[in-house]
């Protein structure tokens, strides 16, 4: 039986690309780096922050300071800027509404830092999340499953009784890791392919779909 549902944020409830794809080109331009287009952030969002800027430095300029400063830049255009095109995808305001009427719990796993993630889910959700959990200091990111663990033993709920519900091959990755129920969507930045290949127990297209695995795991 399904106790919780665990989301990851960028990519699965809302679609982020391009503010993080403009505060990312900001910084780039403002210390002469060439800038990309926003549909190949898809590639370059997911592991954390720290990790999109070394993506997306040129090979020769990946050094500590420089991805230091940039990052620095980054982050202080995207804290004024995170919200600007940032919307919550269609059929998930529905879907959490109903999880929530069934009394199953929620919580946000995200490689995206702690006080980002908080910020994102309170401008767009508010409270509906029993935990909101980003990148925090001392912890490996997702798909190292120790944050995901911990999110479920605070939840006081089992991992096999939990959907980890993603939309990269590194949330089904965890999702495998933490021992949970992997659910791939296709509104997100990736493929099928590469969450099939990542361990995928069920891919979605539609938000209300993850209903009837809720309804299938209850029969």
């Amino acid at each position: 039986m399904i106790k919780a549902v665990l989301f990851d944020l960028d990519g699965t409830l809302v679609n982020s690309l391009c503010d993080l794809a403009n505060s990312t080109n900001y910084a780039l331009n403002e210390f002469g780096f060439p800038t990309h287009e926003t549909e190949k952030y898809k590639y370059f969002v997911g592991d954390g922050m720290p990790k999109l800027i070394e993506r997306v430095l040129p090979d020769n300029k990946r050094d500590d300071k420089t991805q230091k400063e940039v990052l620095e830049l980054f982050l202080s255009h995207y804290a004024k800027h995170f919200v600007d095109e940032t919307v919550v995808y269609d059929g998930i305001e529905a879907l959490l509404g109903e999880i929530s009427k069934s009394g199953i719990k929620t919580a946000v796993i995200s490689n995206k830092a702690q006080p980002m993630a908080e910020a994102v889910v309170d401008k767009l959700f508010g409270q509906r999340f029993n935990i909101v959990c980003g990148k925090q200091e001392g912890f490996p990111a997702k798909p190292d499953p120790t944050l995901t663990l911990k999110v479920i033993e605070e939840l006081k709920v089992k991992p096999n009784e939990c959907l980890f519900v993603g939309d990269s091959g590194m949330d089904m990755a965890v999702a495998v890791n933490a021992d949970c129920i992997g659910v791939g969507v296709l509104w997100g930045f990736r493929t099928k392919e590469e969450l099939e290949q990542n361990g995928a127990k069920y891919i979605v297209s539609n938000p209300s779909e993850i209903l009837d695995i809720i309804g299938e795991k209850v029969k």
